[in-house]
C-alpha cells in the first residue's frame, strides 16, 4: 500500500519522528495513523532501552529565571557527546524541562531518589499518584499533558540517538527554603 506524503506529514507533526520512520511506521501499520503512532512510541522505547546502558558525560546547565524573578532553576542533563548537547532539540529540551520545574515544583527527578520508608505505607496507586506530583519525569509535561517528561525525553532520545539523561536539578523561589 502507498503512503500519501499528506499522512507521512501528519504523522510527523504528531509524533516529531522522521520521515523516514514515519513512512515505515504508516507502511506497517497498513496506512492507519493510529497504529503508526503506538508502533513509533513503541520503537521509541527499545531504542531507549538499548542506549540506557551506555555513559553521558556531557550535557548542559540550563538556568531558567521565572517572569518576576521570584522563581528560578538550575538544571543538568547530560548526554553522550558535546555535538548533541548543543542540537537545537536538546537545547529546547532542556529549556522546557527547566521551565516544567519552575511550574511543577518537583521533589526529585525519578521515584528511585525518594527513600524507601517515606513510600513504605503507600499502595500502589498512592505511589503513582506520588510520583506524578512531587518526580519529574512522571509529571504530566506542561506542554502537552497528554504525554510525561519520560515520555519527552524518551523521543529525544530515539531522535538524537544517545542516552540522555536527566541528572539533577535546583529550584529556588524566594522566600522559601
Amino acid at each position: 500500500m502507498a503512503v500519501s506524503i499528506e499522512l507521512i506529514k501528519q504523522l510527523r507533526d504528531m509524533t516529531l519522528a522522521s520521515v523516514a520512520d514515519c513512512k515505515k511506521a504508516l507502511d506497517d501499520a497498513q496506512g492507519d495513523l493510529a497504529k503508526a503512532s503506538v508502533l513509533l512510541k513503541k520503537r521509541g522505547l527499545e531504542i531507549a532501552a538499548k542506549k540506557a546502558s551506555r555513559a553521558a558525560n556531557q550535557g548542559r546547565i540550563e538556568a531558567y529565571v521565572h517572569t518576576g524573578n521570584k522563581i528560578g532553576v538550575v538544571l543538568e542533563v547530560n548526554c553522550e557527546t558535546d555535538f548533541v548537547a548543543r542540537n537545537e532539540e536538546f537545547v529546547r529540551f532542556t529549556k522546557d524541562v527547566a521551565m516544567q520545574i519552575a511550574a511543577s515544583a518537583p521533589l526529585c527527578v525519578n521515584i528511585e531518589e525518594v527513600p524507601a520508608q517515606a513510600l513504605a505505607e503507600f499502595n500502589e496507586a498512592q505511589r503513582q499518584d506520588y510520583a506524578k506530583t512531587h518526580c519529574l519525569l512522571d509529571q504530566p509535561f506542561i506542554r502537552d499533558p497528554k504525554q510525561t517528561i519520560r515520555d519527552y525525553l524518551t523521543s529525544i532520545v530515539a531522535r538524537l540517538g544517545e542516552n540522555i539523561v536527566v541528572r539533577r536539578f535546583c529550584r529556588f523561589k524566594i522566600g522559601e527554603e
